[in-house]
């Protein structure tokens, strides 16, 4: 897991994670993931049901709104819109490295005029 990067008090991003990750995860307050990476991205990267199940064992709840080679999409911003205002905080959003899970979180912001 790379470095966790706050963007404000309810939002952060990191790197891709893996299920071995999650403990330091919920230990660091963190309620809600939003994976913004699609599965099959790279080898070897692990899948998002891999990942959703190992936190819904730690009651971390996981949505999945990837951002693949179309790029965020208004579907995708509206995906991310509801999990932003249905999602427990603080909500960490991941990708390959973090820059995807920040812009779909900003321009998520935007629409609900944040």
């Amino acid at each position: 897991m790379d470095d966790i990067r706050p963007i404000n008090d309810d939002y952060a991003v990191t790197g891709q994670i893996s299920a071995e990750d999650l403990p330091k995860i919920k230990e660091a307050g963190f309620r809600s993931i939003v994976c913004n990476r699609p599965d099959f991205e790279q080898p070897g990267q692990p899948t998002f049901e891999s990942v959703r199940h190992a936190a819904a064992e730690l009651g971390i709840e996981m949505r999945h709104i990837p951002i693949g080679q179309m790029g965020v999409t208004p579907e995708t911003v509206t995906a991310m819109v509801d999990a932003v205002e249905e999602m427990e905080k603080p909500l960490l959003g991941y990708c390959r490295s973090g820059a995807r899970s920040t812009v779909i979180y900003q321009q998520s912001e935007r629409l609900r005029g944040g």
